[in-house]
C-alpha cells in the first residue's frame, strides 16, 4: 500500500480503543478490508468486538474465555501479550508455532519488554517474574524477543515499536514494507505555464503524473493501469511525460527522483543488520526504481554500505548534525520534527534507522533527539505541540546504540514538565503552522521573553518568567496582564 494511503488509514484511527499491537498493523495497513483477521489468545475479545465494529472480518480464541471458538487460519494473526503469561518455556513455544501455522500473511507478536531496572518489588520466577498480583510475566529484553521469535520460526521478525514484530510469509513483502517506511512523501509538482496540450490530455494524463510523484520515475510496461490508453496516444511514457514538462517544473520533477533515490540507499544501507534480500526477493516495482536510479543492484548496494560505514567515523554524526539546515542545534544535539526525518541528510536518516529498525520508533513520537556527543537517539512526545504555543513533554525513551538500552520516561505525572520554545526551527519550511511558529517566535523575542534560557525550559520556570515581564500567552497571542 502507498505511502498516501496509509496517512488515510493512521488519520481513520487516530483515536481508537483497539489494543496498541492491532492499532499499529491498521496504521501500517496490514489489517485492511481486504484481510481476514485472527486474534490467538484474545482474552475477553475486545479487538475482535471492536474490529467487527468496523467491517472487518476478523475471529478469536481464548483458552480461558473463548475455547470453544475454532482456531482458524487468517491472512492476519495477532498473538499480543501472550508469550509473557505463559510459565512453561515449551508451552510458550508452541503457542507461537500455532499462532505461524495459522499465519497466511503476517503474524503480530507482542510482549512485554524491559525498558528499565527491575522493581524490587518483582520476584524472580522461572525466567520471568511474579508480579504484585501474583501472576506470572515474561519480560523480554527487546533484541531477546527478536532473537526468540527468529530462532523458533527461522524467521526474520519486523520491529514496528517496543515490544511490538510483524512477522512476513512473503519476503518480498516483508522487504516492501520496509522500503515503505523509509519513503518520503513527495508533493505533485505545481502547474506553472498551461499550455494547450496539456490542458487537452491534462485528464489522460494524471495517472502518469501521480506514479512519477510517487516513485521518481517514468513506468515500465505493465506498470500502470492506463498505459493503453496514455501510449495509443503518446507512443511513449516519455513523450507523454514531454507534455507534463512543458506545464511545470523540471527541477521540482528531479528533486523528487533524487529523494527517492536517497530512500533507496536508506533502505539499502538498513539491510545491513540482517541478510540482505536478494534483487529478485525485492518486489519487482522496487527492482525497478534501483535500475533506474543506480543501474545495477550491486551499485546501489556499495553506495549505501559505504554511507553506512562513514558513520562509524569519530565526528562524523556530530559534523552532520551541525550543517543540518533543519532542525533546533543545541551544543551537544539536534531536535528534528519527525515529519522532517525524511528531509534530512540520508546519513542521519540512516543514524536513525539503527534505532527505529531494531528498536521501533516510540508511539506517537514528535521530535528526534540526535546527541553529538554519545551514540543516543531519543524519541520524545509532546501530544499538544500543534495546539499548544509551548507544549510539555509527556514521554521520552532513550535508545543506546552501542548496547541497544532503552530508558523510558513519563512526564505527564511531573509536576514541572520541559516545555518547547521557538517550534519552528524543529521543523522543515513546508510544515503547514511553519509560519505561525515563526510568527509567535518573533514575538516573544521582541519581547524579550526568550532571553532567560536557564529558567524558561520548563512550565514553572516559563510562568513566572511571563509574570515578572508582566504578559501572558494565549493561543497565538501575547497579552498583557
Amino acid at each position: 500500500m502507498e505511502a498516501l494511503e496509509i496517512e488515510r488509514h493512521r488519520a481513520a484511527i487516530a483515536r481508537t480503543d483497539l489494543s496498541r499491537p492491532v492499532r499499529l498493523a491498521i496504521e501500517w495497513a496490514i489489517i485492511n478490508n481486504d484481510t481476514t483477521f485472527f486474534d490467538y489468545g484474545c482474552g475477553y475479545g475486545g479487538d475482535v468486538e471492536r474490529l467487527a465494529a468496523r467491517n472487518y472480518a476478523c475471529t478469536g480464541w481464548d483458552p480461558y474465555y473463548c475455547p470453544n471458538t475454532p482456531r482458524t487460519s487468517a491472512d492476519i494473526v495477532n498473538l499480543g501479550y501472550v508469550l509473557n503469561v505463559i510459565e512453561d518455556p515449551e508451552e510458550r513455544r508452541e503457542a507461537l508455532c500455532q499462532a505461524w501455522n495459522l499465519t497466511q500473511k503476517v503474524l503480530i507478536v507482542a510482549a512485554q519488554v524491559l525498558i528499565h531496572d527491575r522493581s524490587n518489588a518483582k520476584i524472580a520466577y522461572g525466567d520471568g517474574i511474579v508480579t504484585r498480583r501474583n501472576t506470572f510475566q515474561k519480560y523480554y529484553e527487546q533484541e531477546e524477543l527478536k532473537k526468540y521469535i527468529d530462532e523458533v520460526l527461522q524467521v526474520d521478525a519486523v520491529p514496528i515499536a517496543l515490544g511490538i514484530y510483524f512477522v512476513f510469509r512473503d519476503e518480498t513483502e516483508k522487504e516492501s514494507f520496509r522500503a515503505l517506511r523509509f519513503r518520503s512523501r513527495s508533493l505533485t509538482p505545481r502547474v506553472r505555464t498551461l499550455s494547450k496540450r496539456f490542458e487537452d490530455y491534462q485528464e489522460l494524463l494524471t495517472p502518469l503524473i501521480n506514479f512519477v510523484t510517487e516513485r521518481g520515475r517514468l513506468p515500465v510496461k505493465g506498470e500502470l493501469a492506463a498505459q493503453t490508453e496514455i501510449l495509443l496516444e503518446f507512443g511513449t511514457f516519455r513523450r507523454a511525460y514531454n507534455v507534463i514538462l512543458q506545464a511545470t517544473d523540471e527541477a521540482e520533477w528531479d528533486a523528487i527522483a533524487y529523494r527517492r533515490s536517497l530512500d533507496i540507499l536508506v533502505y539499502l544501507a538498513l539491510t545491513q543488520f540482517s541478510k540482505r534480500p536478494g534483487f529478485n526477493q525485492l518486489a519487482p516495482e522496487l527492482r525497478q526504481d534501483i535500475k533506474a536510479f543506480f543501474g545495477t543492484y550491486q551499485e546501489a548496494c556499495q553506495v549505501a554500505d559505504k554511507m553506512l560505514f562513514s558513520l562509524g567515523k569519530p565526528g562524523v554524526v556530530a559534523q552532520t548534525c551541525k550543517q543540518s539546515k533543519i532542525g533546533k542545534h543545541l551544543p551537544t544535539a539536534l531536535y528534528v520534527h519527525v515529519s522532517a526525518l525524511p528531509e534530512l541528510d540520508p546519513l542521519l536518516r540512516i543514524y536513525e534507522g539503527c534505532a527505529s529498525r531494531t528498536i521501533g520508533r516510540m508511539d506517537n513520537v514528535t521530535l528526534v533527539k540526535f546527541y553529538t556527543d554519545k551514540p543516543k537517539i531519543s524519541y520524545l512526545f509532546y501530544p499538544e505541540f500543534d495546539k499548544e504555543a509551548h507544549p510539555a513533554l509527556h514521554t521520552s525513551m532513550q535508545i543506546d546504540l552501542q548496547n541497544l538500552s532503552v530508558v523510558h520516561r513519563e512526564y505527564d505525572n511531573v509536576a514541572n514538565p520541559p516545555i518547547l520554545h521557538r517550534k519552528e526551527t524543529f521543523v522543515a519550511p513546508s510544515y503547514p503552522l511553519y509560519e505561525r511558529f515563526a510568527i509567535l517566535t518573533r514575538r516573544e523575542e521582541k519581547l524579550g521573553l526568550l532571553k532567560n534560557t536557564r529558567t524558561i525550559g520548563t512550565r514553572d520556570g516559563w510562568q513566572q518568567w511571563l509574570a515578572q515581564k508582566g504578559v501572558e500567552i494565549k493561543g497565538d497571542r501575547i497579552v498583557s496582564k
